[in-house]
C-alpha cells in the first residue's frame, strides 16, 4: 500500500471478473485401430486356389471382400498388395486380419509386402494390416510407391505369384479374381517388383502408436 494514501481512504480498485474454467474432460493418448464399421461379417468366396480355373468378376464391395478373404486364407508363401491407400473398405476388417495373421504364423518363410500410393489414411485412422506389419516385423514390409515412377493406375492383391484380385479402376468396386493363373500371376509379380525396387521407406509406417 502507498504511504501517501490515508489508511482510511476507500479502496477504489475494481475487482476483476472471475475466470471461468471448463474442464476438457477425459481424454486418451491410445490410438486404437478402426475396423470398417460397414463390414458386419465376411464370408470367403467358395473357390479353391490352384483348382478353380475360371475368371471371377465382381462389381460390389461385398463380393470383392469375399474374394480377397478367400485368397488370403489360402495363401502359403507370399502376399503382395499394391494399393492407393490400403483400401479400408476392402481390407480393414477383422476376418482379413485373422486370415493374414494365420498366414504369417503358419511358416517363418511367409511374407507380406504392401506398397502404397499414400500412407496417411492408414496412419491417421488405423488399419489391421498396419497393425500386423508392426507386430510381424521380420515377415512384413510396407513402403510407399516412388512418386516419379509410373503408376499402374490400378489396385491388386497377388497371392503366391499364381492368383490375384485386381481392380482396374481404384475408384470403383468392380474387378476380377483369378484363383489359378500362373502365367498372369508371374507377370503381375514382375510388375510389383518393378514398383517395389524403386519404392521409398516411410518411418511413420513402422512407428508404434501412443
Amino acid at each position: 500500500m502507498s504511504q501517501d494514501r490515508p489508511s482510511d481512504a476507500p479502496d477504489t480498485r475494481e475487482e476483476l471478473p472471475a475466470i471461468e474454467f471448463a474442464s476438457p474432460g477425459r481424454f486418451s493418448i491410445h490410438n486404437p485401430e478402426e475396423i470398417s464399421k460397414d463390414v458386419a461379417h465376411v464370408e470367403p468366396a467358395p473357390f479353391v486356389l490352384g483348382e478353380h480355373l475360371s475368371l471371377e468378376r465382381f462389381s460390389e464391395a461385398n463380393a470383392a471382400r469375399a474374394h480377397a478373404l478367400a485368397l488370403v486364407q489360402q495363401a502359403r508363401l507370399e502376399l503382395c498388395l499394391y494399393s492407393p491407400d490400403g483400401e479400408p473398405w476392402l481390407y480393414n476388417h477383422s476376418a482379413l486380419r485373422d486370415a493374414c495373421q494365420r498366414f504369417l504364423l503358419q511358416s517363418p518363410k511367409a511374407r507380406l509386402r504392401i506398397l502404397l500410393g499414400d500412407s496417411q489414411r492408414m496412419i491417421r485412422h488405423g488399419h489391421v494390416l498396419l497393425q500386423l506389419c508392426r507386430k510381424f516385423t521380420s515377415q512384413t514390409d510396407i513402403r510407399l510407391r516412388h512418386p516419379e515412377y509410373p503408376d499402374s493406375g490400378d489396385a491388386y492383391l497377388l497371392v503366391d505369384q499364381r492368383a490375384y484380385l485386381r481392380r482396374p479402376e481404384v475408384d470403383s468396386y468392380a474387378g476380377y479374381a483369378w484363383y489359378h493363373e500362373p502365367a498372369k500371376g508371374r507377370q503381375r509379380a514382375n510388375l510389383f517388383e518393378q514398383h517395389w525396387n524403386t519404392s521409398q521407406f516411410d518411418p511413420n509406417l513402422r512407428s508404434l502408436p501412443l
